[in-house]
């Protein structure tokens, strides 16, 4: 029983430090290297080719891991004629430091046999100032467009767009495939009008500790309130905030003073931040320059989620068209190393609205959330324990383990649940108070 205890109480010290940002580091000391991003649990190796020539298959529902140079990688799938909807995301991972220009970016179209283009269905993303993460998503619309309705083999391309001067060394490709079902009777498929947006309605309550993640797979949950955290040039935390049907998110991000090294100096793109919506695509992104003394974005309100908007010829509306989990990306530029002291962190707020009242979701043809579109009561929670996917797991494991020793009697289940409720208790301890 010693090893037993011993194990579940460093688990929930771990726990509770995960919500905690780190401490500053001494004054001259060398800073330690940036957090790596976090790939998937149970991702998979995959090989995609230059053309669709033995090009490999990739699933819904599976998430990859690959590399790719500047040039194409070819994935193929296999859809049925059900009307549903595939979308194939790809995150491309430059190295620190590395070289990118504004043109660097990456590409996921999705194609017939006939080698012909989805319509509507091609994601791009390109770069800032910083080599950090990037996202963007094809899809294919499985009832909207005739090239692309029929049940059979169709192709994924991944294209990652390089300048001749910018990093030509291969980088890590995480693929992940979603399905999203077909829609059901009475689903409106006319784009919405007069939508609200505008700028929101930050709150300005105290703030409370919550550690961004590395990328889409560790993000922290986080929902409507002020948050805490700090940074280091070069570094991005990742969020994740849960949105429901007819829901709106709105985002502001400071980063306060630096431990300045030059004065009277700035850096542009100093301060970033870019949504992602459940499908990896790209829903806004803004920047701003940074002086070592205050910066701060404000991006303006989401529309309202909603199925529609699909059909919406407007860029920033077209995204917000699927419930589920919204990540907010922030990147502190790597060179305000040049005028700060790089080993000691910034102070990063970040205010979040969610606005509205959850609605009714659309009629489906099957579950939206087996593909991750979809907000539920375990998602709600998570937000308010600020758990990572992983910890959320891990919590609903517990959460079964508990009840199932709870049935066998009281006896040595009651001190297996005495240890296990401390060890949930820890771990919202060590994540600061909660918000609504």
């Amino acid at each position: 029983m010693g090893r037993v205890r011993t194990t579940v109480w460093a688990a929930a010290l771990g726990m509770a430090l995960a919500g905690v940002p780190a401490a500053a580091h001494a004054e001259g000391s060398t800073p330690e290297p940036l957090p790596a991003y976090r790939t998937a649990d149970g991702a998979q190796r995959v090989e995609g080719k230059p053309s669709t020539a033995d090009a490999p298959l990739v699933e819904a529902g599976k998430t990859y891991e690959d590399t790719i140079g500047p040039g194409d990688r070819v994935y193929r799938l296999v859809l049925e004629k059900d009307g549903s909807n595939v979308y194939v995301s790809a995150v491309v991972r430059p190295p620190a430091g590395a070289k990118v220009s504004g043109s660097d970016g990456i590409e996921v179209e999705l194609i017939t046999t006939a080698g012909r283009s989805c319509p509507s269905g091609t994601g791009r993303a390109t770069f800032g100032y910083d080599a950090v993460p990037l996202a963007a998503a094809g899809v294919r619309w499985g009832a909207e467009d005739a090239d692309c309705a029929p049940g059979g083999v169709y192709y994924a391309k991944v294209t990652r767009t390089s300048a001749k001067d910018s990093d030509q060394s291969p980088w890590p490709l995480e693929l992940r495939v979603q399905r999203e079902p077909g829609r059901g009777a009475g689903v409106p498929t006319t784009a919405p009008s007069g939508l609200p947006t505008g700028a929101p309605a930050l709150p300005g309550t105290e703030a409370v500790a919550r550690t961004g993640g590395t990328g889409f797979n560790d993000a922290r949950a986080v929902g409507a309130g002020v948050w805490r955290d700090e940074m280091r040039p070069g570094q991005t935390r990742w969020y994740r905030v849960p949105l429901d049907w007819g829901q709106q998110l709105g985002v502001g991000a400071e980063l306060s003073a630096a431990r300045v090294t030059k004065k009277f100096s700035s850096a542009s793109g100093g301060l970033a931040v870019t949504v992602y919506n459940p499908y990896r695509g790209q829903v806004a992104d803004e920047n701003t320059s940074y002086d070592g003394v205050q910066a701060g974005i404000t991006l303006d309100k989401t529309p309202p989620v909603d199925y529609a908007n699909r059909f919406s010829g407007d860029r920033d509306v077209q995204p917000v068209s699927v419930a589920g989990w919204y990540y907010v990306a922030v990147t502190m530029g790597g060179k305000v190393a040049d005028f700060t002291e790089d080993a000691v962190p910034v102070p990063l707020t970040l205010r979040l609205e969610v606005a509205g009242t959850p609605a009714k979701a659309p009629a489906y043809q099957g579950d939206p959330a087996a593909g991750g579109f979809a907000v539920g009561a375990d998602d709600r929670a998570a937000a308010r324990e600020g758990l990572t996917a992983p910890e959320a797991a891990e919590a609903a494991g517990t959460r079964s383990l508990m009840r199932v020793v709870a049935g066998a009697g009281f006896g040595t289940g009651g001190l297996l649940l005495a240890v296990l409720g401390g060890w949930v208790l820890l771990g919202r301890r060590g994540r600061g108070a909660t918000s609504a």
